[in-house]
């Protein structure tokens, strides 16, 4: 009886993880304050949100001065695991197949 009222206080999440192996890929949006194609961007993100964990970068913050540097004309810029992968607009087709890629690495 203990064990099921413990059971019952975790989320199903707590209670799969320790299953899981899987690790979700890092989709990085390089982004700046007052970007409507970034806000555009992640709006189409939406329908793959769960495939992958998603990292604002400000590029106008002053830490972030090397991708200002690299990328201050072509946001919204994207990494998926450190590589780039698309910019100025999210390509569903081709970012389907990357996180496709990734999820059979997974396995």
């Amino acid at each position: 009886m203990f064990a099921l009222q413990t059971l019952r206080r975790r989320s199903p999440l707590q209670l799969l993880r320790p299953f899981s192996s899987r690790t979700l890929p890092t989709l990085t949006l390089f982004t700046k304050d007052t970007c409507p194609l970034c806000d555009e961007a992640k709006e189409e993100l939406q329908p793959f949100r769960h495939r992958f964990v998603l990292q604002l970068v400000d590029i106008g913050l002053p830490e972030n001065k090397h991708w200002w540097d690299r990328y201050r004309w072509d946001i919204p810029v994207f990494h998926l695991d450190g590589q780039f992968v698309m910019k100025h607009r999210v390509d569903m087709d081709q970012l389907d197949r990357l996180l496709r890629d990734a999820e059979k690495q997974q396995m």
